[in-house]
C-alpha cells in the first residue's frame, strides 16, 4: 500500500505549510500529493504551485468538480499540468451535489448522474488520447453543441497540444453503490469518502469487477495521541463528519449523509443533519459515534495506529492518502507502512 499527502482545499487562506509538507512526503518517499476544491480555491492551481517545488511524487486532484468546467477544459487542464509536471498527475474528478451544482456553479444537477459522470469521462479520455476530433452524441456534454442557442456552426477539433500521456490516470470520487460499480467500469481509480477497512465487504462486489491495476485510494484523517486521549484526538475527525453529513448537502439529499447510513449508521445520521441545520453544531459533533470516527481514520498512540494500519493494508486499498499537517505524522506512518 503507498502512501499519499491530502492537503484538501483551503480556508480562509492560503496554509503556507503546503509545499514544505508536500517536499518533506516526497522525501519520505509518499507516492503522491492531493489538492481538492469545494467553493473557494480550485484544485489545480495548488497543485501547479506545488509541482513547481517538487520533483517526484505524483499530483492528484480529490477531487476537481465536474461542474466547475466542461469536460474539454478539465482535459486541458490535465494535459497542461501533466506535461509541466513531467507525467505526474492524477486526474481525480467528483460530480458533488446539488446544492453546490447549482448554488454555487448555476448549473442544473443532473438527473441522471451516471450517465452526466460517463459521458465526461469520455470526453476527457477523448481529448487525451487525441486519435480523432472530439465527438460525443451525449445527453450532458454533445459536442459538438447542438441545443437551444447553437449557430450549427460547431465543428468537431482534436487539442492543438499533444498530450504527454493518453493514458493519463482518471479517477472517480463515487459514493452510492451503482456509481462505484460504473467507476470500476470506466475509470482507472476510486477515490472513497469514507473507507472502513473492517467493512470492506460493503465494496466487495463492485471491486471483483475492477480491472487489474485499479486504484482504490481513500483518505484518512492520522492522529497521533496518548491512549488516554483517544476521545479528545478523534475530535476533529467528528467536526469533518458533522460538516459533511450536517451542511454538505440538503436534508433530503445528502450523498454523505446516505453513505453513513449504508455504513450502519442511519439513525446517527439522521439526528446530526436535525442538529447541524438547526444551528447546534457543536451538538451535531458530540452527535456524531466515536466509534464510526475511529473506524474511518488512525487515531491514537503509535502502537494502536501501526495495529490499524494492518488492516487498512491487508484490504484492496492500494493508496492511503493521508491527512494531516504535522511533518512527525507523515513521517510516522511513513516508518509504519515500510515495516
Amino acid at each position: 500500500m503507498r502512501l499519499g499527502l491530502a492537503l484538501g482545499y483551503w480556508g480562509r487562506r492560503p496554509d503556507p505549510r503546503h509545499v514544505e509538507l508536500a517536499r518533506h512526503a516526497e522525501r519520505l518517499g509518499y507516492h503522491s500529493v492531493w489538492t481538492a476544491e469545494s467553493w473557494g480555491s480550485d484544485a489545480f492551481t495548488p497543485l501547479t504551485w506545488i509541482a513547481a517545488h517538487t520533483r517526484r511524487i505524483r499530483l492528484g486532484t480529490a477531487v476537481a468538480q465536474m461542474a466547475a468546467r466542461s469536460p474539454a477544459a478539465t482535459a486541458m487542464h490535465a494535459l497542461t499540468l501533466d506535461h509541466l509536471s513531467g507525467g505526474r498527475l492524477l486526474l481525480g474528478l467528483g460530480l458533488s451535489g446539488p446544492q453546490v451544482v447549482e448554488g454555487w456553479y448555476g448549473r442544473p444537477f443532473p438527473d441522471s448522474p451516471l450517465t452526466a459522470t460517463r459521458e465526461y469521462v469520455e470526453v476527457v479520455r477523448q481529448v487525451l488520447r487525441r486519435d480523432a476530433p472530439v465527438t460525443l452524441d451525449g445527453r450532458y456534454h454533445p459536442l459538438p453543441y447542438p441545443g437551444p442557442g447553437a449557430t450549427g456552426l460547431g465543428k468537431p477539433l482534436r487539442s492543438v497540444t499533444h498530450p504527454l500521456r493518453p493514458d493519463l490516470p482518471v479517477l472517480l470520487g463515487a459514493e452510492g453503490p451503482r456509481n462505484i460499480a460504473q467507476t470500476t467500469r470506466v475509470a482507472d481509480g476510486w477515490l472513497p469518502l469514507y473507507w472502513s477497512p473492517t467493512r470492506t465487504g460493503l465494496h466487495a462486489e463492485a471491486l471483483a469487477e475492477a480491472p487489474k491495476g485499479f486504484l482504490v485510494a481513500p483518505m484518512a484523517q492520522v492522529r497521533v495521541c496518548p491512549a488516554g486521549e483517544l476521545a479528545e484526538g478523534l475530535r476533529p475527525v467528528k467536526a469533518m463528519l458533522a460538516f459533511y453529513i450536517g451542511g454538505m448537502g440538503h436534508a433530503t439529499r445528502n450523498f454523505h449523509a446516505a453513505l453513513m447510513g449504508r455504513m450502519g449508521y442511519a439513525e446517527e445520521a439522521r439526528r446530526i443533519q436535525r442538529l447541524f441545520l438547526a444551528g447546534r453544531r457543536e451538538e451535531a459533533v458530540g452527535a456524531v459515534p466515536d466509534a464510526f470516527a475511529d473506524e474511518i481514520s488512525l487515531v491514537g498512540p503509535r502502537e494502536r495506529i501501526a495495529e490499524r494500519l494492518a488492516l487498512w493494508r491487508a484490504g484492496p486499498v492500494t493508496d492511503l492518502l493521508v491527512t494531516t499537517r504535522d511533518p512527525d505524522t507523515l513521517t510516522l506512518l511513513a516508518e509504519l507502512n515500510s515495516s
